[in-house]
């Protein structure tokens, strides 16, 4: 087990198991592996089938389908939710997100250019402003927009009408959504991370795209990885392709995928190298917990945003890391993995390999 290093930053931005999008996953504006329809679209069984009747009875009645709001995990196909809802409807996709509506005037902008049964897809919802939101209202529930132009006596209302439309909204953090704008969306679905065998799917579908030959133990290996989505899965994919391209002809065997996931410090739980450090701090330095999230922070060179953003929630998910009201814990199940024996509350109770401070 490698010594941590204080002076060493976590290379975040270059982690393979990142669920943000980065320009990688995207080729020439789209990116050929969404699914393009339900049917092609692999995982999430019950939020699919009941947005199939949704759908399927908004063209019935000749209506646009209700508000859609999608939450859970980042990576698991909120955004390619939303471009298929728009493909069953027949209808025109127009792509915003949270953060780039900084005015209300921009988000009349958007709405006014809509056409009718247009599907607008706002990412990152809850990051909407209160001001914006408050122009949203009105837009979602009668169909209209209240501008008012001017201040003073010169100030002037207009009222303008909009086109029926479906507003998709995503959200990992759909606790942060108002009451008001959580109630304004007629279905609500939950994302959930997929099983191996479903991403082993939908990495064979992939590697067919791609052109890549693969093996079902190949893709099933690089599944068990993927930390249950769908985005990493495809981004370990191609990282795989090339190791396959050197050492087995170019197709992709377990033994290929193994090999390579290993030499991308991605152990069979999906922990890269990040992950493992940190929990090593808890367990090395503060005897398993509790820590403090700034002082973990602190002890690993790492934004205290950037851990509970993006390392806690799938250590959290897997029982690797538990919250308490003092701080963070690790858990006997971590230990385990990472080849420790269980902390019991005193210093030497800590693993029985080399310390940090030996020698020091």
């Amino acid at each position: 087990m490698s010594k941590i290093e204080f002076s060493e930053e976590f290379d975040f931005e270059n982690r393979i198991t990142d669920t943000s999008e980065i320009p990688e996953d995207v080729v020439e504006g789209d990116n050929p592996l969404r699914p393009k329809s339900l049917d092609e679209y692999i995982g999430q069984e019950k939020a699919k089938e009941n947005l199939k009747v949704f759908i399927e009875a908004a063209k019935i009645r000749g209506e646009s389908l209700d508000h859609v709001l999608l939450y859970g995990p980042p990576g698991l196909g909120k955004t390619t939710l939303a471009g298929i809802i728009a493909n069953e409807l027949g209808v025109n996709l127009r792509i915003t997100s949270g953060p780039a509506i900084e005015k209300p005037g921009d988000l009349a902008a958007l709405l006014t250019n809509l056409n009718e049964g247009d599907v607008l897809f706002i990412d990152e919802i809850h990051r909407l402003s209160r001001a914006v939101e408050e122009i949203l209202y009105p837009s979602m529930e009668d169909f209209a927009i209240d501008i008012i132009t001017g201040k003073g006596q010169m100030a002037a209302s207009y009222h303008l009408p909009l086109p029926k439309f479906t507003l998709v909204g995503a959200t990992t953090r759909a606790g942060q959504l108002t009451a008001p704008l959580r109630d304004r969306f007629g279905v609500v679905l939950r994302l959930e991370l997929y099983t191996a065998e479903e991403l082993a799917s939908i990495v064979e579908r992939s590697a067919g795209i791609l052109g890549v030959p693969i093996e079902y133990d190949g893709a099933l290996e690089i599944a068990s990885r993927s930390r249950g989505t769908p985005r990493i899965a495809n981004r370990m994919l191609k990282r795989v392709r090339d190791f396959a391209l050197v050492m087995s002809d170019g197709v992709i065997t377990l033994e290929t995928a193994r090999t390579a996931l290993d030499k991308l410090e991605v152990d069979e739980l999906g922990l890269d190298q990040n992950d493992r450090r940190m929990l090593e701090a808890i367990i090395k330095f503060y005897n398993g917990g509790p820590v403090g999230l700034e002082t973990l922070a602190a002890a690993i060179g790492e934004e205290s945003i950037t851990i509970e953003d993006v390392y806690e929630p799938y250590l959290l998910q897997i029982g690797f890391l538990s919250r308490t009201p003092r701080g963070r814990c690790i858990t006997a199940e971590a230990c385990r993995h990472l080849g420790y024996d269980f902390p019991k509350g005193t210093v030497n109770a800590l693993p029985t390999q080399p310390s940090l401070l030996d020698g020091q």
